[in-house]
């Protein structure tokens, strides 16, 4: 599915979330926020990720493939950071301190050897899908684009994954992410909520979550191959 979200880039969508959010890019929000982008750039705003990796989440876990579902809140903010997985980072970018604290946890809960990079693809490819709430923000400033519509669209991904999927793990980090996941059916579904993971919070129970373990252990229970979430050492 091809979707202008500017007068220069044509982003691609993958057929299985096409079918099931496509209309959604019809609706007068999205309208309104392919506006929005617009006019930031004409303005000479810095947004990112780029434009062909802003549905980066959505077209490297396939719908029928999600396991697990991991919120962010939204991209980061500096050069070369974002490329539209929550939490991720290219090869040869510092990790950031949440993405330390992520590693740390996972360290303590699995053995986990922590790589040298934050290049969190491998996951995304076994269907962990990485996915902020808001798609896009401007160069150092965080925030950026929230309220422009794209908390609509995020939600209406997790609504489909609730109704239409079952036995997904939700791995709900924080105030916001939690908020977000309210509509999630935990009968149906298995909901891990824990304090972000950021500098300022991952000691008040985000280490020593062990939602790493929990989310495997759940998926053999449900007869589902669980994730190997360790990374190469290298990219």
């Amino acid at each position: 599915m091809e979707i202008y979200l500017d007068n220069m880039r044509v982003i691609e969508l993958t057929d299985s979330w096409k079918q099931r959010i496509g209309k959604e890019f019809e609706q007068e929000y999205m309208q309104g926020l392919r506006e929005f982008l617009l006019q930031r750039k004409q303005a000479g705003a810095q947004v990112f990720p780029p434009g062909n990796q802003i549905f980066n989440a959505l077209n490297s876990t396939p719908f029928e493939q999600v396991k697990v579902v991991i919120i962010g809140q939204d991209p980061y903010h500096g050069p070369g950071q974002a490329h539209g997985l929550s939490f991720s980072v290219p090869p040869g970018t510092r990790i950031p301190p949440s993405l330390q604290n992520i590693y740390k946890e996972l360290h303590q809960d699995t053995g986990f050897v922590i790589p040298e990079h934050g290049y969190l693809k491998g996951w995304a490819d076994q269907g962990v899908l990485l996915l902020n709430a808001v798609l896009t923000v401007e160069k150092g400033q965080a925030g950026a684009h929230q309220g422009k519509g794209w908390e609509r669209f995020t939600d209406r991904i997790i609504e489909v994954l609730n109704r239409e999927s079952e036995h997904l793990v939700f791995m709900l980090w924080g105030a916001y992410a939690q908020r977000k996941g309210q509509i999630v059916d935990s009968g149906k579904h298995c909901v891990l909520k824990a304090p972000h993971p950021s500098p300022l919070s991952a000691h008040r129970g985000f280490l020593g979550c062990r939602h790493f373990s929990q989310a495997n252990d759940y998926l053999q229970l449900q007869g589902r191959d669980p994730v190997n979430w360790q990374l190469p050492m290298e990219t």
